[in-house]
């Protein structure tokens, strides 16, 4: 893969500049390396949509059981499901109209990423997003 998704400035900016980011896979489990990124972003300052089946409040967060339901603009998604299950929700976030799509560490579908990058998205893939924080300073 290499750094084709992993553009340091791309990330930057998705990190500074961003507003929203929806967690897909969200639910309200605190021992879940999602719920820790969640409520990372929203220490630094970022709104948080759970986005889970279950729908639920998480960290004090409206959930909604998919990315169609979210009634805000998002400007990144975060695809906490495993690999095989993450082609769906990038298909789901260009559905929604979402900025970027963000896939973590071991989180990988390079198909799915280049559909997100046609269809105009900016695209993260196999980086953590608290790492790529720390390494802002």
């Amino acid at each position: 893969m290499g750094d084709e998704f992993a553009d340091q400035d791309v990330i930057r900016r998705l990190l500074s500049e961003s507003g929203t980011w929806a967690f897909v896979g969200l639910a309200g489990n605190p021992q879940r390396e999602v719920y820790n990124q969640a409520r990372l972003m929203q220490q630094r300052g970022k709104r948080i949509v759970p986005v889970h089946p279950a729908a639920e409040e998480v960290l004090g967060e409206q959930g909604y059981a998919s990315l169609a339901d979210v009634p805000v603009t998002v400007d990144v998604v975060g695809v906490y499901r495993r690999a095989e299950h993450a082609g769906q929700a990038v298909d789901e976030a260009i559905a929604a109209g979402a900025k970027a799509v963000w896939l973590p560490l071991q989180v990988i579908d390079e198909a799915a990423a280049r559909r997100a990058r046609d269809a105009g998205l900016d695209v993260v893939m196999d980086r953590c997003p608290a790492v790529e924080w720390a390494r802002r300073r």
